[in-house]
């Protein structure tokens, strides 16, 4: 059997919403001030993406929110990670989003905005997690198509315009 022969399952992923992959998946999404990590571990061809909405999970959000929190989303991808026994330094992580698309919506433009809260706090907990940020396309104006392979790892990003 070829890879060719191989069936790809095809995933959309809304708003606040995660996926684990086991098997090759296609993995799109499209992100305004949102922001998505693509998750890839070649060896055991495993891979996951997350489109969150918000920064920070409340305290009173259950342990399991889902992708809606950045946080929360990258912790349990990880939790994943570890249930397959592989190291978080085997893992090639890609960070999007976080585009500016409602600036100008509040008067106070010394406040960040959701997108910019969204990028920031990926990036800490990405690092605190023991992950490394290979490539990222973050902030902006425009909002991105994204398209994640996870049998190669390979992703596709567009700029919306």
């Amino acid at each position: 059997m070829s890879d060719t022969d191989i069936e790809v399952a095809d995933v959309y992923l809304q708003p606040g919403e995660l996926f684990f992959a086991q098997k090759p998946t296609v993995i799109r999404t499209i992100l305004g001030s949102c922001v998505g990590a693509t998750f890839w571990a070649a060896k055991p061809g495993i891979g996951a993406l997350f489109h969150a909405q918000l920064p920070t999970s409340p305290r009173t959000a259950s342990r399991t929110s889902g992708g809606r929190y950045v946080d929360s989303s990258i912790r349990e991808i990880a939790q994943q990670f570890d249930r397959n026994h592989v190291l978080r330094s085997e893992v090639v992580v890609k960070v999007f989003g976080g585009a500016d698309v409602l600036h100008g919506v509040t008067d106070d433009i010394l406040r960040p905005t959701v997108g910019s809260l969204n990028c920031d706090v990926a990036l800490e907990i990405l690092s605190k997690e023991g992950f490394i940020v290979v490539a990222s396309s973050l902030r902006g104006k425009r909002g991105r198509k994204i398209r994640f392979h996870t049998k190669t790892g390979e992703v596709f990003v567009r700029n919306l315009t």
